[in-house]
């Protein structure tokens, strides 16, 4: 593996860790440079993302461009995980594609009819994928000339549902008068909250308990704010119904690790909520392995870094809850702080960086000499910073005498954090240091992708963990 396909493997892989939500374009370019330099590994690369990945926008890159692949195993490979994604990102896959190409490769067509067909030949299944996402299949059929089956047909197109499609029914809550009435058609048909909640007159708690016990785990995450605001928390059977579902979700492997704290980030809960929905997203996290080589947690606190503040706070709670050997957190403009928290949960890192504030210039390497002063020895380092490292003792010159001091090397892994430069990076690499970039664009439910990375012991261990990815076939 030469140094510039690796270069190319790990740029795609620290993308990863942006996250532009509805913005495929952003991340269609990189896609298609590793794509084309090492399709190989741009296969492997994608089925292994489907499996551990987090962010929607990359899943739906990498299936559009394995169907547009010239190679027949991507195409194939596309057909299979197309057949996986719920109707919106199917539809979300078909526009990609149309943009970027003006039209689509007959195969992918043919694997939206199979995706079609296979759920008009099950009711049930028809039936949950066109009430939860009647827009996107209809839109399916009708961009692609797919002609709908006759129950298809008259659910998405007649409006004139048959009395036993879950569309009639809905039909039928709304015309229901009393809650009692409305909980029993909930719970016969299990109807999701989110279609069901329109056509609902009253939401009386014998109703939201119907409701919730319909709802899947994470669902009751994604629509926790929904059901306080609608005085879900205020009735203590429905709030222990809820409690319930949190604590199934915590080892459920149906949850996205960071869709508990971004409900917290948009809501206010009581405590005990909070603190039920921070151990969900712990147990998520510890799913994806953990850490067992010495972390040094470095975080910028210099003027303008704020944000480098708030990244840090969160990777040091993900971090420390995978920790199988010793983490050491320091802020540090000119000065290291040392910072330790009393638990590992996102509220005890909160406490304990609450007194930090972003001013003054920027020493990195003063968090180094205060490790090699209390000989704190790590495998690894994570430096959250923009690399505007402008004041003695530089990065660069206290890492060389810590590894001499220590007796150690050290990987060094750097969170790009706003307007960033790579000063550190450069002169890292100049010593023939084993250094990774990784940009933070500013959404933290990707946060999660450095586990991964963190987890292993060198990252081409990751890059051959991810060629052995076997390839799933089309079935004839």
């Amino acid at each position: 593996m030469n140094v510039q396909e690796r270069d190319l493997r790990l740029d795609i892989l620290n993308t990863l860790l942006t996250t532009p939500h509805r913005q495929l374009e952003t991340v269609a370019e990189t896609h298609q440079l590793i794509s084309e330099v090492d399709p190989i590994f741009y296969g492997h690369l994608a089925v292994w993302y489907q499996r551990n990945g987090d962010v929607r926008d990359h899943k739906e890159v990498f299936i559009a461009n394995l169907l547009a692949s010239a190679l027949t195993e991507h195409r194939q490979a596309g057909f299979m995980l197309l057949q996986e994604l719920p109707p919106y990102q199917v539809a979300r896959v078909v526009d990609f594609m149309k943009q970027k190409r003006g039209k689509l490769p007959r195969s992918t067509r043919t694997a939206v009819q199979k995706y079609l067909r296979v759920r008009e030949s099950n009711p049930a299944k028809f039936d949950r994928a066109a009430l939860r996402a009647r827009k996107a299949m209809k839109h399916l059929y009708a961009s692609l000339h797919i002609k709908p089956s006759e129950r298809a047909n008259a659910i998405l197109f007649r409006d004139q549902p048959p009395t036993d499609s879950l569309a009639f029914v809905l039909k039928r809550l709304a015309k229901t008068e009393t809650a009692l009435e409305q909980a029993q058609i909930i719970v016969e048909y299990k109807l999701p909250y989110t279609i069901a909640i329109g056509a609902i007159k009253q939401l009386t708690p014998t109703v939201l308990v119907a409701l919730i016990n319909a709802m899947s785990a994470q669902e009751v995450i994604n629509n926790l704010k929904s059901l306080k605001a609608r005085g879900a928390m205020d009735h203590p059977e429905v709030k222990a119904l809820i409690d319930s579902k949190l604590e199934a979700a915590a080892s459920s492997n149906r949850v996205a690790a960071l869709k508990a704290t971004s409900a917290i980030d948009t809501s206010k809960f009581d405590a005990e909520t909070a603190t039920r929905l921070e151990a969900v997203t712990n147990q998520q996290i510890k799913r994806r392995g953990t850490i067992k080589r010495s972390t040094g947690l470095l975080v910028d606190k210099s003027s303008s870094m704020t944000q480098a503040i708030e990244v840090g706070k969160r990777l040091a709670a993900l971090v420390s809850g995978i920790m199988e050997a010793e983490l050491f957190v320091y802020a540090f403009d000119t000065m290291p702080y040392e910072i330790k928290a009393d638990g590992k949960e996102l509220t005890d890192w909160e406490k304990a960086f609450q007194h930090m504030k972003a001013s003054g210039c920027t020493s990195i390497g003063c968090a180094v000499a205060a490790m090699q002063k209390r000989q704190q020895v790590v495998e690894q380092f994570i430096i959250v910073t923009d690399e505007g490292d402008n004041t003695n003792p530089y990065f660069v010159d206290a890492y060389k005498a810590y590894c001499e001091a220590m007796n150690v090397k050290p990987d060094v892994v750097i969170v790009r954090v706003g307007s960033y430069c790579d000063y550190v990076e450069r002169n890292l690499r100049e010593q023939k240091v084993s250094v990774d970039t990784l940009v933070f664009s500013g959404d933290y439910y990707s946060l999660p992708n450095l586990v991964p990375m963190l987890a292993r012991p060198s990252r081409l261990e990751l890059l051959m963990e991810i060629l052995e990815v076997e390839l799933p076939r089309r079935v004839a």
